[in-house]
């Protein structure tokens, strides 16, 4: 088994920005990756706030305002929506402090995926710090269920998830898809997985005044009996892809890494931040550790294959 190369903590060498849509506001919005300081971890600089005064949010569980389409961070009446692939590309490039300066409510969606996430942070490169990092470690299964969706934490060595959804509807199916969470993993098998949906679901959100932003350049939208982007899937699974890739940035959403697999069944945004919850609030099924530990082979397994899911509805599967 291979180990960690550095067990300190890392932030980035330079700048970047990146720029686009918001998904859900149709607003034109920047954020620019800052590097940071040892211990800082990884929060929000939100600017141009309602009232003009700036505000900084950490990207932590503990001040996660919504999670019905996105996953949302708030403080003090000022949020910063959508944040779920930023956070998945900090984690998984093992990025441990960042300011991310933002100037509009949500992170932009680009093409639906985290790729565009990837590039920026490869363009401002990673610098590592002298402070050690901290991970935290799972000691014992810690499980939430929620209607017929369950997500728990278990024990493992390494960084790991394990995501199954399962539609009846024939456009939909059965799909599973385990990975060990690496850097290289990260590039191969889920930034370039896209968010989806069905025409009809973002036709009824549209009327609502939301996903204002939604279209074929930043989705995988499903008819009634096909994929209508005419450039069709990115991968043949794709959309558990997608899965993995938001629980990821859910789960990020700690104080700290996760060593540990993390399984949901028909999971979401609420469902992966419950799990997360659950496992903090229970004391004596994690602790924090700061020694880097053996890692497995990246790689994933796919243990079973349908065609495509929702995420614009309910966020269940």
């Amino acid at each position: 088994m291979a180990r960690r190369a550095n067990g300190n903590q890392t932030t980035l060498r330079n700048r970047a920005t990146v720029s686009g849509i918001g998904v859900h506001s149709g607003r034109e919005v920047a954020i620019t990756l800052h590097p940071a300081e040892a211990d800082s971890g990884i929060y929000f600089y939100r600017t141009n706030c309602d009232g003009g005064a700036d505000r900084e949010i950490p990207a932590d569980y503990r001040y996660v305002s919504a999670t019905e389409l996105c996953t949302t961070v708030g403080l003090g009446g000022v949020s910063v929506a959508t944040i779920e692939h930023l956070m998945a590309t900090l984690r998984a490039l093992a990025i441990d402090n960042v300011m991310v300066e933002i100037d509009g409510p949500e992170v932009p969606v680009m093409d639906g995926s985290a790729e565009s996430f990837l590039d920026a942070v490869d363009q401002a490169g990673i610098a590592h710090l002298s402070a050690k990092r901290r991970y935290v470690k799972v000691h014992k299964p810690v499980r939430v269920e929620l209607g017929k969706s369950f997500a728990e934490f278990r024990p493992y060595d390494g960084s790991r998830v394990e995501v199954e959804i399962d539609f009846a509807n024939p456009l939909i199916g059965r799909q599973s898809i385990a990975v060990d969470v690496t850097a290289d993993s990260f590039r191969k098998e889920l930034a370039r997985a896209r968010t989806f949906g069905f025409l009809c679901d973002v036709e009824q959100l549209w009327a609502r005044g939301l996903c204002l932003g939604a279209s074929l350049d930043n989705a995988v939208v499903l008819g009634e009996d096909r994929v209508i982007n005419p450039e069709g899937l990115r991968f043949t699974n794709e959309f558990v892809r997608h899965k993995a890739l938001d629980a990821v940035g859910d789960i990020g959403l700690a104080s700290a890494p996760i060593l540990g697999c993390y399984k949901s069944y028909r999971g979401g945004h609420r469902l992966n931040v419950l799990a997360l919850e659950a496992l903090l609030a229970d004391t004596d099924a994690w602790s924090y550790v700061d020694t880097p530990v053996a890692r497995r082979e990246s790689g994933h397994a796919e243990l079973s294959s349908g065609v495509a899911a929702a995420t614009f509805g309910p966020d269940v599967s």
